[in-house]
């Protein structure tokens, strides 16, 4: 009888077809019409402010998030001075790409968002995921008390490295022997996925929970991801994006070691980040969030929602040549473009502005703009292509990085605006004639924008959003 109890409905004699070397299947499952993906909440944190009103008006306006760094920015406060001091010292690149934390309008509140008891578990890249999608959230006025509607919104949050000055000081205390100390959150805070495990919870969304980790593509792909769940149902909501914290020690000592951070500009920190130009060496780390929530186009009118863009292209793909150095002709670029190309049903000429990835490294970024002449050909020199990096504005994002760009992407559709590059002074040689990007913001029609992103390992993504209007 206890067995019976335990299997429950499923029945007690189970019978298997058994299937004959002769037979054939004549009816496939049937194809269903891939469901229709539209944006309708925006929320971030970023070095330019906290809040997507705040962020994008720094952005258009020229404004840059880049500091110097301080001892104090490296996390190390349990440390011995001696050895802060000595590993600052050491630091072969002191500027970063920090968010604003206070309790004004446009800063990121620790004591909201951190500093409770609740929060224990909450590293700060938690907090910024969740930051970005109570605003993304509020935006798109979908807060569900219904079941089923709970059951139909999912969440699909990446982060690239999660909290490594947890791991710091975790390491720290082993040293020390005072293992005794460890929290016992310590392991929830450093886990990747539970950006959005966190995410879920506070709401209660129990559709697809997911977290993509791809190094620096990581939110371009959480997006893409969450936007095929809603095509092929399994929700009909998700919340989406990608977040870091990844100003501490041993981040920046592992990037500096690793020569891929810019170390000519420490005594002017605001000209470090320069994508696309002659004078790059480097990117420049930086931390924040963006969360977008993407909808089903149906749902979304049936009540009423706002709509910023829809999401009708997605391309992935894989350079299969270095761990950190892509290939110079751009190969990998060029198919994640082609591919979202293909899926969005669009010509490359009916792009009008691209958020270029360009991190202000020399390979990457001349690597970028070979795979864009190549895509888009004579479209570049046209004049109706407008292209930038805001890399410039606010460092290199990391796992935040495709997420926050894609947002940028979605309000130059919406507002008719493609924002600038930043400390573009002398362009690499690889632009030439009507191939430039743009070094003010300019004011034109957004019909059709597309967003890359590329990571370690020769992992890309890209994004194509079309105006719904």
């Amino acid at each position: 009888m206890r067995g019976r109890k335990w299997l429950g409905l499923i029945p007690t004699r189970v019978h298997f077809h058994r299937f004959s070397s002769s037979t054939s299947f004549n009816h496939p499952p049937p194809a269903y019409p891939l469901r229709r993906v539209v944006v309708t909440g925006l929320g971030m944190v970023t070095p330019l402010g906290c809040g997507v009103k705040t962020t994008w008006k720094r952005l258009t306006e020229g404004e840059c998030g880049v500091r110097a760094i301080s001892p104090d920015d490296l996390k190390m406060n349990g440390f011995d001075p001696e050895v802060k001091s000595y590993t600052f010292d050491q630091l072969t690149s002191k500027v970063a790409a920090i968010v604003p934390c206070g309790s004004s309008s446009g800063e990121f509140d620790e004591q909201l968002w951190l500093n409770s008891k609740e929060h224990r578990s909450i590293a700060r890249f938690i907090g910024y995921a969740l930051s970005a999608a109570d605003e993304a959230l509020k935006d798109a006025n979908w807060m569900p008390t219904e079941q089923d509607e709970k059951e139909q919104t999912g969440v699909s949050l990446g982060a690239g490295t999660g909290s490594i000055s947890d791991i710091l000081e975790a390491s720290r205390m082993i040293c020390e022997k005072n293992v005794r100390r460890l929290s016992p959150f310590f392991i929830p805070r450093i886990l990747i996925n539970m950006a959005s495990g966190h995410v879920s919870m506070k709401y209660g969304f129990q559709g697809p929970n997911h977290a993509a980790v791809t190094a620096c593509a990581t939110g371009a792909h959480s997006v893409g991801d969450a936007a095929r769940m809603i095509q092929f149902g399994d929700a009909d909501v998700m919340v989406a994006g990608g977040t870091e914290a990844s100003i501490d020690a041993l981040s920046i000592a592992g990037f500096c070691r690793l020569r891929a951070l810019t170390t000519k500009y420490n005594s002017t920190p605001q000209e470090a980040s320069r994508p696309f130009d002659c004078g790059r060496d480097g990117f420049v780390i930086g931390e924040g969030s963006g969360v977008m929530v993407l909808e089903e186009l149906e749902h979304a009118k049936k009540r009423g929602a706002k709509i910023y863009a829809e999401l009708c292209g997605y391309g992935t793909s894989g350079d299969a040549h270095h761990i950190t150095q892509p290939n110079i002709g751009g190969r990998g670029a060029v198919l994640a473009m082609t591919r979202a190309l293909k899926q969005s049903g669009l010509h490359p000429s009916q792009v009008d502005y691209i958020n270029a990835h360009a991190t202000s490294t020399p390979l990457g970024d001349a690597a970028e703009a070979n795979a864009i002449k190549h895509v888009f050909s004579d479209h570049v020199t046209s004049g109706a292509l407008s292209l930038s990096s805001t890399k410039g504005a606010i460092g290199h994002l990391l796992g935040a990085a495709g997420a926050v760009e894609a947002i940028f992407t979605v309000l130059a559709i919406h507002h008719g605006i493609a924002p600038l590059t930043l400390n573009l002074s002398e362009p690499d040689p690889v632009f030439n004639g009507g191939f430039l990007p743009l070094t003010t913001s300019k004011k034109m029609t957004i019909k059709a924008a597309l967003s890359n992103s590329f990571g370690f390992g020769g992992t890309n993504s890209c994004l194509l959003f079309t105006s719904t209007n």
